[in-house]
Formats: structure tokens, sequence, C-alpha cells
């Protein structure tokens, strides 16, 4: 595997590749930390699994590995989704183009899980849709433009959503109606996952002294790995 910073456009991205190479990739949609030592981590293990993985800053530098959580909510509170959308588009067109990617997906987690379902209704040619514990508001933050749940029936692509039994962003009721919407499609399979007890951000590591977390962790992402290689196929 090779990992590196790239270049596209004024965006910088990480890069793992597998080694020989890969006509998939994944676009990966951190969480709250940037990409940070975690984030790269997840970023080796799909490459790890054959797949090229790249990954959006959504901070343009900072990282929870030098940066602290509080300042990086101020910069969550400052997103706009329509420009994010335009960042990851030309990471879409990066991968296509550049790294000459035959199928792409995307994975996100927390912010980036709601991004990947927006995402997903936006670019009809995705061959996958992966939304760890999404963060969908209740009521909407104020800078969320775009309704996550109501464009859902437009996503073409297959969808796994991956929801903490306990979160307390995304509501019981609007889970319920996430689901409702991404299974009122006529194409594009839906598979939703439910752990019990778990904690919104149960993949983040810093969760992980809760064992329910921990082991919500260790069952979802080997299957989404596996999710994730079966639809670039």
């Amino acid at each position: 595997m090779t990992t590196s910073s790239v270049a596209v456009g004024d965006l910088t991205a990480h890069l793992a590749r597998p080694e020989g190479g890969s006509d998939t990739v994944m676009l990966l949609l951190p969480m709250i930390n940037g990409i940070d030592a975690q984030v790269r981590e997840y970023a080796a293990d799909v490459a790890a699994s054959g797949v090229t993985a790249l990954v959006w800053d959504p901070w343009h530098g900072p990282s929870l590995d030098d940066t602290p959580k509080e300042r990086l909510f101020e910069l969550m509170g400052e997103l706009d989704d329509e420009k994010c959308l335009a960042e990851m588009g030309a990471l879409l067109d990066y991968a296509r183009g550049e790294l000459g990617a035959r199928r792409v997906g995307v994975i996100g987690w927390c912010l980036g899980g709601r991004f990947a379902l927006l995402l997903g209704a936006r670019d009809s040619d995705l061959a996958n849709v992966v939304a760890y514990h999404p963060s969908i508001w209740d009521p909407a933050a104020a800078n969320h433009a775009l309704d996550a749940i109501a464009l859902a029936p437009s996503i073409a692509a297959p969808v796994m959503v991956l929801h903490a039994g306990a979160d307390t962003i995304l509501s019981t009721g609007s889970f319920q109606a996430l689901q409702a919407a991404l299974q009122s499609r006529e194409s594009g399979a839906t598979i939703v996952h439910v752990y019990p007890g778990a904690a919104h951000g149960f993949s983040a590591r810093a969760r992980h002294d809760d064992p329910v977390n921990k082991a919500a962790w260790d069952i979802s992402w080997p299957q989404a790995l596996a999710f994730a290689k079966a639809t670039l196929a």
C-alpha cells in the first residue's frame, strides 16, 4: 500500500492505494475529526481490501491531530452543503479521471454520513453509499440547507446505513423516516444495520472504552468493507 497527499484543484486529499493499484475507488467523508490518524487508518483498511481510498478534507488542513475538537465544532457550523458537495464532485472527477476508476463509491461517518446520502442523491453513477451513524439533526442545523431524508428516495446506488441504537442526534423518528425513504425506492438495495445501545459516533476509537461501541465497530466494519467491495465489482 502507498499513501500520499494529492492536490485536486485547490483541495488537498489523502490517498491510499493498494499495491499494484486498483480501478475501484471509495471516497471517504470523515467525521468531525477531519483527516486524522484514525481516518487515515480507515483509508488503509480500504486499501488493504484492494480498493483505492480517496479522503475529502472538510477543514482544509486542520484535524483532531492538531486542533481542539471545540474549534472543529465551530468549523462544522460553517460548512455549506452546496460548497461541500462541489468539493466532493471534484474528487469524484479526479477518481474517475486521474485515478482511472471504473467504479466509485462513497462512505461517510457522522457529518460525513449525512453527506454520503446527499452525494448519493446528487450523483447517480455512484456504485454504493455507506452511511455510518449519519448526523441528521431534528430540527435541522441552521447550515443544513439540504434534507438528506427527503432526498434519499432519489439515490440510485445500493445503500448501507449503520445506525447507533442509542444515537442522540439521529432520532428514532428520523431514523424510521430515513429507512422508509430508502425502502421506497424501486431500485437500489437497502441494507440497514442497527446496533442496540451503541452511541452516535461508535466508530470513533475514543468511544471504544464502552464495550458496546467497540463491539458495534468490530462487527460493522468488516461488513461495510465487504459491501463496498461487492458493489464495486
